[in-house]
């Protein structure tokens, strides 16, 4: 007797975080598609130490205090000097964060001449879905991707 076969859906690292915005209540969800290569591209949002904390304007710095492969341990400090631990699954194209109270995550696929990139934030914390129209409205995902586009030019720039 022949099992039936379920179907298999295959997705790319931007859908794939497409899809978790859209699961998690008052989440900031932003993509666009940037004229750059996905190295160029995942060079800076995967670089959590150094310019990550360029891309957010409330982090003031990022640090790796444990790799065990794709699997880290992150300590953010904010700009009033909140702390917290981020448990984080990072490879190229790919990266998402959990600490207590928030989700964060990037991700990136190639698309024709460029790369698709994609944003999503959100605070893990009772009641945000009475948040989510506010959220959307403040566009929060799209000046993360435009500190992007200007650290990419940034280092083209040399």
């Amino acid at each position: 007797m022949n099992e039936p076969s379920w179907p298999v859906a295959d997705l790319d690292p931007v859908r794939r975080l497409r899809v978790m915005a859209a699961s998690i209540p008052g989440a900031a969800y932003a993509e666009e598609v940037l004229a750059r290569s996905l190295h160029e591209v995942w060079a800076v949002a995967g670089d959590l130490e150094t310019e990550f904390p360029m891309l957010l304007g409330d982090v003031r710095t990022m640090r790796i205090a444990h790799a065990d492969g794709e699997h880290l341990e992150a300590i953010a400090v904010g700009r009033l000097g909140q702390r917290a631990r981020f448990d984080v699954v990072l490879r190229p194209g790919w990266c998402w964060m959990q600490s207590r109270f928030l989700h964060g995550g990037m991700a990136a696929a190639p698309e024709g001449e460029g790369t698709r990139v994609a944003f999503v934030g959100a605070l893990r914390i009772p009641g945000m879905r009475l948040a989510d129209p506010i959220v959307r409205r403040l566009r929060l995902g799209n000046r993360v991707l435009q500190r992007l586009e200007t650290r990419l030019q940034a280092r083209a720039a040399g």
